[in-house]
Parts: structure tokens; sequence; C-alpha cells
């Protein structure tokens, strides 16, 4: 019977698959025209890159490394988050409004299936998890805000609605304030401590 963690695969695939997202969102972010996009783009590309950078070294105390594999389809979708394609139609591209299940079953439920999971990285996936239904919310209200732009959403007099434009002007403040946060958070977490 072997050591080996039942559960290496999965956090070795979940490193990667957050790395590489957090790569396009940030090429996306580049090239967004729209403040509001690039502020939940942000908090997800932030959660994205700290989520693969945290994978990989848990694998890393666990005694292994990291087993970096190839994704065929990294570069096409770099190349869709750095086109001049709408945000509407980059998040239709990626699918990024359908993350959301709500309170349906989704491909994380399964994830605790496996009971040999140590403290420690079950604490990780379960943070992991709260952040990742978090930005799937996130997305999801981004994308049908694009939607509704896009399809002319007026109030009856030809003129956008002013009550949900200061609405989502102030959660988009919110956001970027807890963006700042999450910054510093991340930054002060990267200083080393030096010994007295």
């Amino acid at each position: 019977m072997s050591d080996k963690p039942s559960y290496l695969g999965l956090l070795n695939a979940v490193s990667q698959a957050e790395s590489r997202a957090h790569a396009y969102l940030n090429e996306w972010i580049k090239v967004t025209p729209s403040d509001e996009v690039r502020c939940v783009l942000a908090t997800v590309a932030a959660r994205e890159g700290e989520h693969g950078l945290t994978f990989a070294k848990r694998i890393n105390e666990l005694g292994y490394e990291l087993i970096v594999k190839d994704d065929p389809g990294h570069a096409k979708r770099m190349k869709l988050a750095a086109s001049n394609r709408s945000d509407l139609e980059k998040m239709e591209k990626f699918g990024l409004g359908q993350l959301d299940s709500g309170d349906k079953p989704d491909v994380f439920d399964k994830f605790f299936e496996d009971h040999s999971i140590d403290i420690r990285t079950g604490e990780m996936l379960g943070r992991y998890i709260a952040e990742e239904r978090d930005s799937g919310r996130l997305l999801r209200d981004c994308y049908e805000k694009l939607k509704a732009a896009g399809n002319g959403s007026t109030n009856g007099n030809g003129s956008v609605d002013s009550d949900r434009l200061a609405s989502l002007d102030g959660k988009v403040d919110a956001l970027c304030r807890a963006v700042d946060e999450l910054r510093q958070i991340v930054c002060a977490q990267s200083i080393p401590a030096t010994a007295s």
C-alpha cells in the first residue's frame, strides 16, 4: 500500500487550471474597455492565481512536485482573451456566465468524497470551493449586466435606467475596495518575517 495521497492528482489538476485561468484573465484585463468588467476580472484573476500557487505549494508540502501537463487549448484561450472581441462575446466563449449553478450540484460536490484528505488540504479545498462559487456568482452577474446592456435595456423612455447604473456603480466600488484589500493581504503575506 502506497503512502502517496489519493487526492494528489486533484491538487495537480486544480493548480494548473487555476494558473492558466489567471493567465488568460490577466490578458483580458489588459484589453477590456470597461472599468466594471476589469474590476470583476481582477478579483477573479487574483483568486485564480492564488489558488494555482497555493495548490502547487501544498503538493510540495506533501513531498511531491507539480506535474505540468500540456494544455492544447491554452494558446487559443490566451488569443481569445487578448482579442478585440466584446466582453460579452468573451464571457460567452469562455462560458463564464454559466459557472454559477445556484443551489444545484456542481463539480465541487464530489471533492470531499475522498475521506482520506488531511486537515490542511481539506481547509485549503474548502476555501477554494467557497471562492470559486463566489467567483461564479460575480461572473454570472457581470455577464447578465453585459447581456442586458447589449440588448439595449432601457427604462421605457429610451434612456438607461439610472437607478440600475447607480446600483451597479456602488457594487463596482465595493468590489474594487475588496480587490485592493486582497492585494494588500497577499503583499503582506509575501513579506518574509525577520528573526528577532
